[in-house]
């Protein structure tokens, strides 16, 4: 399993590079594409690290396969050439991407693992999603798995997989069950974490890779951070 970093004057963590393919480690706060605030998104980092690291010439390709909240970390897949690209959306698409996520929370779910059923139903104007018991009017149903793996002085550590992608899914789901994840304040957290993160992680991505049919299998080192280091000990 790939957990070798690298990393250059942007701070770029790169998982797993390939022709086809770059997987990096996002810090929270970057965001994926650009959006109207305006600031480097992390596309362009990635773009300047392929241009500089092959000494390209003239404008790079990079395709956004899918996105990561701006406040969480963790794994986020690009692609290098438009022949991997439609192949990886299809994937995402097909939910044939396998991803993993470690979510840090204050409250200990009523059960150490369980299947969590809602319909999620977005708000734009406050950019939140809503956990409904049954379905309503221009809802989603969303679901996901959990289960406890670890027990910290003061909070837990949850593993998390989605079965659908819905607009803050794990943020809304884990709030509305009465863990809000840490630092959300969004969601329900009482107090924001020091770097304005929320403790969510992408923490794993298996696939099958678009072009070699290899098996993709990665894992992203935890943030700096001594809460999460006591999740990796």
């Amino acid at each position: 399993m790939a957990e070798k970093i690298h990393s250059n004057k942007d701070n770029l963590q790169v998982i797993y590079e390939d022709n086809h393919i770059i997987i990096v480690n996002k810090r929270a706060g970057d965001i994926v594409q650009g959006d109207k605030t305006g600031d480097k998104p992390l596309s362009d980092v990635v773009k300047e690290y392929i241009k500089q690291k092959y000494n390209k010439p003239g404008n790079i390709y990079l395709g956004v396969v899918h996105r990561l909240d701006r406040p969480t970390t963790g794994i986020v897949l690009f692609s290098k050439t438009s022949k991997a690209l439609p192949r990886l959306n299809k994937l995402f698409a097909e939910r044939k991407a396998h991803k993993t996520y470690w979510a840090i929370v204050k409250n200990a779910p009523e059960k150490p693992q369980d299947t969590l059923v809602n319909w999620l139903k977005k708000n734009p104007k406050n950019n939140k999603s809503t956990a409904y018991p049954k379905e309503i009017t221009d809802s989603k149903k969303a679901i996901l798995h959990y289960k406890t793996i670890k027990t910290l002085d003061n909070y837990f550590l949850l593993e998390v997989e989605l079965e659908t992608g819905r607009h803050h899914q794990i943020r809304s789901q884990l709030s509305n069950m009465g863990s809000p994840i840490k630092g959300d304040l969004k969601y329900g957290f009482d107090r924001s974490n020091k770097d304005a993160s929320i403790s969510l992680h992408a923490r794993r991505l298996q696939f099958t890779h678009p072009v070699s049919k290899d098996t993709i299998d990665v894992k992203a080192a935890l943030p700096y951070d001594p809460i999460w280091k006591a999740c990796d000990a």
